[in-house]
């Protein structure tokens, strides 16, 4: 078999296809973490008070607005709406940055992404999974970036 020609994968990965997948598997996570968490706000609350870095008057608010802003962003990005790649790239930010500050600390506490009693936590009791996991899903926000929402469709793509 010849080799392929360089850039074959090229057309591939900036496909529409590839780009909706990575953008609708995105959305899912983000709405069912935001869901789970608006199951028990007060519990929630728990967890985000744990981590010690606001102040006890704004944690109950943070436990109801986070999770309506995620499930927000990720209806966007079901539906391609201009600015929700943008804020669920500043809330991956801003739980990478949460989640390598508590391992550098060495807390051990529950992450609280996926809502208070995250199996996540029961199976592995680490941060350091959920922060890994998170750079995963930055890698799908990465390639949501440069992908093709970024060029013109041609009118068979649409």
């Amino acid at each position: 078999m010849p080799p392929a020609e360089p850039g074959a994968w090229t057309g591939v990965i900036r496909s529409l296809w590839p780009y909706r997948l990575v953008r609708w598997t995105l959305a899912g996570l983000f709405i069912w973490a935001g869901v789970l968490k608006l199951t028990d706000p007060p519990a929630f609350a728990v967890i985000i008070n744990d981590f010690g870095l606001v102040p006890s008057w704004s944690v109950m608010p943070i436990a109801i607005g986070l999770p309506v802003l995620e499930i927000a962003a990720a209806i966007g990005l079901v539906f391609d709406v201009r600015g929700s790649l943008a804020v669920i790239t500043g809330l991956l930010g801003l739980f990478i940055a949460i989640l390598g500050y508590a391992v550098w600390l060495g807390l051990d506490i529950d992450c609280g992404c996926f809502g208070p009693e995250d199996p996540e936590t029961r199976a592995y009791s680490s941060l350091r999974t959920s922060l890994h996991r998170d750079l995963a899903m930055a890698a799908g926000v990465f390639f949501s970036i440069g992908g093709v929402g970024n060029m013109p469709l041609t009118a068979g793509q649409r």
